[in-house]
């Protein structure tokens, strides 16, 4: 039944979708007009105008809203320790690269940070909002074991998300993400997919109603040898339940954002896609399962080299969209910022410009001009990791 009520999801709106699920009672009828209210907050506008914002031309995410832990794990990769002082040094080589706003349109911080300051006292919110960077605030609380799955895993953090993100926001944040994932290998079980979408349409209510904008992302993972056709199913069949719980919870689809993964084959299969085929499945995903009043696809690059990421997105450009195709990336911007720092303070400068060279190159991408001529080496390099974690 959830299936069959998404198919028709499809073609409306948020609010096309509630007028269509409302009803006048006949004259001298006791029945009383049912009307689903959409985001009556005080927010409504805010919330569009935040994701429009968000969503402009030549611009994207750059996404740094790593865990403490996996942070640590980034500075360990080039000798550093784990601690506050490292993690702020990089987080402020990134936040304050001189003209960043011009490709990047937002920032996803962890809570740590979007708390922090730079060494000089200048909180990390104010950095970005002087470049017209919108912050944003990861607000899930990581992934653990769903009893009664396949070895699968839901995403908690519903649990006092209201008081959480009415926080956040006072404190400058505009917009939040949470991450939850399918797993192809695993089948994936009916009970995982519906838990995913439940979750994610619980959370982007909730974070409407505090006036974050919610990127709604659920992550299907590039783990196994499963060709590009089986990722489209899965695809299609996760999308479609998301945006059917995302309209049983009200979610005003012209307030929110998504962040998907491409459609691509599993990381082990033996044949590798190129980017059109990448595009052609992904957009046929897109046409298939996401209203046009989403304003903005933001796709997390997935462990995609950093040149593969950026041609994928470019190829999905080359066509007309209804959407504001565009990227949302963590490691495809930041491996190669990561590797020239060193956690060197001489080494700042030319890593703040690797990261201009890596935004400016996906916001071509998102114009469809991009070429890959001229890139290194390094940003060729895979980064995909089996069995992943955050």
């Amino acid at each position: 039944m959830a299936m069959a009520a998404s198919a028709k999801l499809n073609t409306l709106s948020s609010s096309q979708w509630i007028a269509h699920n409302s009803f006048s009672p006949r004259r001298g009828s006791s029945s009383r007009r049912v009307s689903l209210p959409i985001r009556a907050s005080s927010y409504q506008h805010e919330l569009v105008q935040t994701a429009k914002s968000i969503a402009s031309p030549g611009r994207g995410i750059l996404a740094i809203d790593e865990s403490n832990a996996t942070c640590g794990k980034r500075l360990a990769s080039i000798g550093l320790d784990n601690t506050e002082v490292n993690r702020q040094a990089y987080r402020q080589l990134l936040l304050t690269t001189p003209g960043l706003g011009e490709y990047i349109s937002g920032a996803i911080l962890f809570e740590e940070t979007l708390y922090q300051s730079t060494t000089d006292g200048k909180q990390f919110v104010d950095c970005l909002c002087d470049q017209n960077i919108v912050p944003g605030i990861k607000v899930d609380k990581g992934l653990v074991p769903l009893p009664g799955s396949n070895n699968e895993s839901w995403c908690q953090g519903l649990d006092g998300l209201a008081s959480r993100s009415a926080e956040y926001y006072k404190q400058g944040a505009r917009f939040a993400k949470w991450r939850t994932v399918v797993s192809i290998p695993c089948g994936p079980s009916a009970l995982a997919v519906k838990e995913a979408a439940w979750g994610l349409a619980r959370y982007a209510a909730i974070s409407q109603d505090n006036g974050l904008v919610p990127i709604v992302e659920p992550e299907i993972l590039l783990d196994g040898d499963h060709p590009i056709e089986r990722t489209l199913e899965v695809a299609e069949k996760v999308w479609s339940e998301v945006f059917f719980y995302l309209a049983e919870n009200n979610v005003l689809f012209e307030g929110i954002l998504l962040k998907p993964s491409m459609v691509t084959p599993g990381a082990e299969h033996k044949e590798k896609a190129s980017p059109e085929t990448i595009a052609k499945y992904t957009l046929t995903m897109l046409r298939r399962r996401v209203p046009p009043a989403v304003p903005g696809i933001m796709f997390l690059s997935g462990g995609q080299s950093e040149v593969e990421a950026t041609l994928n997105l470019n190829a999905m450009n080359q066509s007309p969209n209804p959407w504001h195709v565009s990227f949302s990336y963590a490691r495809a911007l930041q491996n190669t910022v990561l590797k020239t720092w060193q956690g060197h303070p001489e080494n700042v400068e030319a890593a703040q410009k690797s990261l201009l060279v890596r935004a400016k190159a996906n916001s071509l991408a998102q114009l469809g001009r991009y070429s890959a001529e001229g890139e290194s080496e390094e940003a060729k390099k895979g980064m995909f990791v089996k069995g992943y974690t955050y």
